[in-house]
């Protein structure tokens, strides 16, 4: 665990390093980049960014080339979140142990610092030094297919709308939803090493596969969690009336399910040369408490 740990400091550090290098100039519209470096700089894990640079590693690539698709990526799951805390959606005052966005800054401040990340993600792919333009257009493509109509958003409406009630929908929501950035951190690993077609499937199996047991671990969370570790309200979910994997199937059912898709996804990446970092980190995504 020391190496990996080790390994997985140094891309986040990396990852954090390339975020506060970000809406610094000041400007009278100044509010909007401190409320998109507010929830930005706000801590996490990084998983994403994480992925993509150690994706990127393992197919003999080098990091420094996928650091600014993992920072775009970054850009858009954060985005995603302030927009998710918003009253019309999940009504959250806590992420990450702080005020969510809309509480500090105001609904409409927050829709617009959501927006501007959205957009600046792809702002960061087109001029990120050392790719070829067709890997720029793949990244593009790549991230847009992830957080667009077919997968994140539409992950968000089939939540939102009640309509993930069966394990069947409740998969097809999380791989969009959850799965769908996740996918895309791997991917873009994949894109910046210059990957072959059958590794790029075989980092998408392992990204589908982790986004399910992170979901469903999630959802368990959601149950047993210590509010203040969490980071976030818990019991939430339950509240808002939303169908989850732990209503459907149980706690004991659900933690059999995570482990069962950790092994799928290790098994992914099994034929990767460089693949223990990736497995150390299916396993910790599996066991995490917040």
């Amino acid at each position: 665990m020391g190496r990996f740990q080790e390994r997985y400091d140094r891309y986040r550090a990396a990852v954090e390093e390339a975020l506060q290098s970000l809406f610094l100039r000041s400007k009278p519209y100044g509010r909007l980049q401190e409320a998109m470096r507010y929830s930005l700089l706000a801590g996490g894990k990084r998983v994403r960014p994480v992925m993509t640079l150690a994706f990127c590693e393992a197919l003999g690539g080098e990091a420094r080339r996928a650091l600014p698709l993992g920072t775009a990526l970054e850009c858009v799951h954060t985005y995603s979140l302030i927009h998710d805390d918003l009253p019309c959606m999940d009504d959250d005052d806590l992420r990450r142990g702080r005020p969510t966005c809309h509480r500090v800054y105001g609904e409409t401040m927050a829709v617009l610092a959501g927006d501007a990340l959205q957009a600046e993600a792809f702002r960061l792919i087109a001029i990120a030094p050392g790719l070829s333009a067709e890997q720029r257009c793949e990244a593009v493509q790549a991230l847009a297919s992830a957080c667009g109509g077919d997968g994140m958003v539409a992950g968000q409406v089939l939540d939102m709308e009640g309509l993930a009630r069966d394990e069947a929908s409740l998969r097809d929501m999380c791989l969009r939803k959850t799965g769908g950035l996740l996918g895309a951190a791997a991917d873009l690993g994949c894109i910046a090493a210059g990957a072959s077609p059958k590794e790029r499937r075989q980092a998408l199996a392992y990204a589908e596969h982790i986004g399910l047991a992170f979901q469903i671990r999630d959802d368990m969370l959601d149950v047993i969690a210590d509010q203040e570790e969490f980071g976030k309200p818990v019991g939430s979910d339950r509240e808002e009336g939303k169908r989850t994997f732990v209503d459907l199937l149980g706690l004991e059912r659900c933690g059999a399910l995570v482990a069962e898709e950790t092994r799928l996804a290790r098994e992914a990446v099994a034929g990767f040369r460089d693949r223990e970092f990736l497995l150390e980190l299916a396993d910790s995504l599996a066991d995490r408490r917040k």
